[in-house]
């Protein structure tokens, strides 16, 4: 039996202002798509409330003091541990959820670093053709000094004309 949850909407949500990384708020987008996704999300963020723990302080205290059942209470026991095999199930599904968000900013990091390699290697390779280039000056500039012309003088690139 399929069951309609298309009126569950975030919209209301302004994901922008609660997400500013553009990559987590299109991750948040594609979750948001699912309706799986939608329920286990509210689910998870009531079930980590502190409405949830007064909810239940209530609910335990009217149990045992209105005495719905007499001691040892097995109806509660056996209500509240399945309630704990569910919320077990939806703090793990919190727990991949936080895993794919850490792996959105990681493959974002990895990728900006190895652009940022790329970019050092560059500036490596022009560094070193700085260098080459001073090193070059310097000798012309010390042959000149000694009235000489130097080797590397002889030999170095003629400008552009403008």
């Amino acid at each position: 039996m399929a069951v309609d949850l298309s009126h569950l909407d975030l919209s209301h949500l302004d994901l922008e202002k609660l997400e500013p990384n553009l990559l987590l708020l299109q991750h948040a987008r594609e979750r948001a798509a699912s309706v799986q996704n939608r329920i286990a999300d509210r689910i998870t963020d009531f079930a980590g409330s502190m409405r949830f723990v007064y909810l239940h302080i209530l609910w335990f205290g009217l149990w045992i003091g209105l005495g719905a059942e007499k001691y040892p209470y097995g109806l509660l026991t056996m209500i509240v541990s399945l309630e704990a095999i569910f919320l077990s199930t939806f703090v793990m599904i919190s727990q991949n959820r936080a895993d794919a968000k850490r792996q959105v900013i990681a493959d974002q990091q990895w990728t900006t670093v190895q652009e940022e390699d790329k970019q050092n290697q560059h500036l490596i390779a022009l560094s070193n053709q700085i260098l080459q280039l001073t090193r070059e000056v310097h000798a012309y500039a010390a042959a000149r000094s000694d009235g000489q012309v130097a080797p590397a003088a002889k030999t170095a690139r003629p400008e552009k004309e403008s």
